[in-house]
């Protein structure tokens, strides 16, 4: 009987989040009215992958303007979706690549090259002498970030170093999309546009500027969260910027890295930087404001959004104004009014189905429980008898949620930049930030662990054993469940050209480079899992661990997601409440600009994915008795979701 019932959950599950794909595709085709085509772009080095939207009407009879979108750092082509569908439902064609080092493109970030020194100020108001400009070294991946805003069309002070590194296409593959896009039959390269968020805004500057002075300039630029230049740091007082505008998030955990400054307020509209931008005066600056004429190129435009960096992408009044821009600049061919926004639909069914198939894949779990093979896996739960004390659980659990918490900003980061992985192995950047702060956690587990198996020998409690068949068993679980849901997103992908995400790359089909890496780092993410999971569910258990029903798991539940997702929560307040109230981004606040940014912004997505992981591990513990199944398939899951979304060298 339980076996029937899994598999009519399981099928139900299945259906909703096929019909919901469904739905999400008929909204990107605009029922029908726009093709989807995959391709790849062949350069000496690799392949840049891309996504193209194509509306039907466009032929060569007929062309259509073009737009190349350009994602932002840890993000994939399909991150510039709500643009590309919006923009395409208005009839242009449109262009979303894979950049250097991110998607399923070959090319790694290496090649869009790095400099042995970094700018700590505004580029054009740097010195030697004040040390903003200064010599760096470190890991390859360090030299990189701190590079992302030199520019392969600034001068030689900036771009080439004496060492014999240079910045080589800071457009990170986009230029050469860019001259493919136009080149296209049905596309008027007279008519075309390119638009970045975050680094894809560097990558836009950049080719803007390599296109500047030919036949198939950009007409409009459409910075999403991006940094501002004085006119004497470009290589050439000739490149000329077409219309651009600039959509400034108003609460940017990155805005100290574009502005050297905390926060965003009225205070920057009185900086050179931004009223020159505009071409005005410090006194006639202001947001959303057009400047400039659309029939010489000179519009330019600054935008201040209510949202933060990384929902700047999908922020409706920021799509609006950017249709808008686009439409003044190149003439879109279906005139829909710019607030008619599908795109969030989409996001949501996407997000709908992605929670359908995880929840099915714990129902799969359950329909194959009841098969001998995994006999073995489902077992008691440990006696109630030796159940800590009240107090010693509360020292405990404060003790796991501080030490995660405090050390996420400072570990995160050193694994990020400058710990001295080797780098043709451990190839992902924001996975490398992720290794640095499960390496000290499980260090931190297990010497804790060792002294509390000493303790329990002292007092004649015997430890807790190995338990060889359970593990092979739940091991092999976990693969079927994971396979469950890569095979199902891997469908998806091929149907209807989506996969299992909400926004931000979650789970996403591996290339060869990608899976090759998540082989590489699931031993560390298994190790981590397997002794947190050990120490919060079973070390930690209480009686609610014991209570039966609904209620009983709730309680449990509730519980355990405090004390997995107690020390980021800590962190998540410490960056907001401050800069919410004006004061600036909590990490960069307390901690140094150097501990803000990437791994601050990843909280946003961060905590919803263990959110669900302390729903699967309680689940997985209760029914089997043991920790192995919850632990291993949510390090599978969280190893596929950093591998597959982070940034390769």
């Amino acid at each position: 009987m339980k076996k029937i019932k899994s598999l009519i959950l399981l099928i139900i599950l299945l259906i909703g989040a096929s019909g919901l794909m469904y739905y999400a595709d008929r909204i990107q085709k605009d029922e029908g009215n726009i093709q989807i085509i995959d391709g790849s772009i062949r350069l000496s080095d690799g392949k840049l992958t891309y996504k193209l939207y194509k509306p039907k009407a466009a032929s060569e009879a007929n062309k259509a303007p073009g737009v190349l979108l350009l994602h932002g750092y840890q993000n994939d082509h399909e991150t510039c979706a709500a643009y590309a569908i919006e923009l395409a439902r208005r009839g242009a064609v449109v262009l979303c690549l894979d950049e250097y080092g991110h998607g399923s493109s070959t090319i790694g970030l290496l090649n869009r090259g790095y400099v042995n020194h970094k700018v700590s100020v505004n580029y054009g108001n740097d010195s030697e002498a004040d040390g903003t400009y200064a010599k760096i070294g470190g890991t390859q991946r360090y030299r990189i970030l701190m590079n992302f805003s030199n520019l392969s069309f600034f001068n030689d002070h900036y771009s080439k170093d004496s060492d014999g590194n240079a910045i080589y296409d800071s457009s990170c593959g986009g230029s050469a999309a860019y001259e493919f896009l136009s080149k296209l039959s049905y596309v008027d390269s007279k008519r075309m546009a390119v638009s970045g968020h975050s680094m894809g805004t560097w990558s836009s500057w950049s080719v803007a500027a390599d296109f500047a002075n030919t036949n198939i300039a950009p007409r409009a630029i459409v910075l999403q969260c991006g940094e501002l230049f004085t006119d004497d740091v470009y290589d050439s007082k000739n490149i000329k910027f077409n219309n651009v505008l600039l959509l400034q998030a108003k609460y940017d955990e990155f805005s100290y890295f574009r502005d050297y400054k905390l926060n965003v307020t009225d205070e920057l509209l009185k900086t050179p930087l931004r009223y020159k931008f505009l071409g005005t005066t410090a006194d006639k600056a202001a947001w959303n404001t057009t400047y400039g004429k659309f029939e010489d190129g000179s519009a330019r435009r600054m935008e201040l959004l209510y949202t933060n960096h990384r929902l700047t992408t999908h922020d409706v009044n920021g799509l609006k104004v950017a249709l808008k821009w686009f439409d003044d600049a190149i003439s879109l061919p279906n005139k829909i009014a710019y607030d008619q926004i599908n795109a969030k639909v989409k996001e949501y069914c996407v997000l709908g189905a992605m929670l359908c198939v995880l929840f099915a894949m714990m129902a799969f779990m359950d329909f194959l429980l009841q098969f001998y093979l995994f006999s073995d896996v489902e077992t008691k739960l440990p006696s109630e008898e030796n159940i800590m004390s009240r107090g010693a659980r509360i020292r405990g659990g404060l003790l796991t949620i501080l030490l995660s918490g405090l050390s996420f900003p400072f570990m995160t980061q050193l694994g990020h930049a400058l710990l001295p992985l080797p780098e043709n192995i451990f190839r992902m950047t924001v996975g490398n930030g992720f290794l640095g702060w499960y390496a000290l956690l499980i260090v931190i587990m297990f010497i804790t662990n060792i002294i509390r198996r000493i303790k329990n020998r002292i007092k004649k409690i015997e430890n807790d054993k190995f338990d060889l068949p359970g593990f092979c068993g739940s091991a092999v679980l976990a693969v079927c469940m994971f396979l469950f849901v890569y095979v199902i997103n891997f469908v998806y992908s091929l149907v209807f050209d989506l996969d299992l995400r909400f926004i931000w790359p979650f789970f996403r089909p591996f290339n060869g480079v990608r899976v090759l890496q998540f082989f590489i780092y699931l031993p560390f993410f298994i190790c981590f899992y397997m002794m947190n999971n050990a120490k919060i569910m079973k070390d930690l258990r209480s009686k609610a661990t014991y209570q039966k029903g609904i209620f009983g798991f709730i309680v449990n539940w509730f519980r355990n997601f405090i004390l997995m997702a107690g020390g980021v929560l800590l962190i998540v307040l410490l960056e907001y409440i401050p800069f919410f109230a004006g004061i600036g981004p909590g990490a960069d606040v307390c901690f140094g600009s150097t501990f803000g940014g990437p791994f601050m912004s990843i909280l946003i997505l961060f905590v919803p994915q263990v959110l669900f992981f302390s729903i699967l591990c309680t689940y997985c513990y209760r029914k089997t008795g043991k920790v192995y199944t919850g632990a291993l398939i949510a390090a599978m899951l969280a190893c596929w979701i950093v591998t597959g979304g982070s940034s390769f060298l």
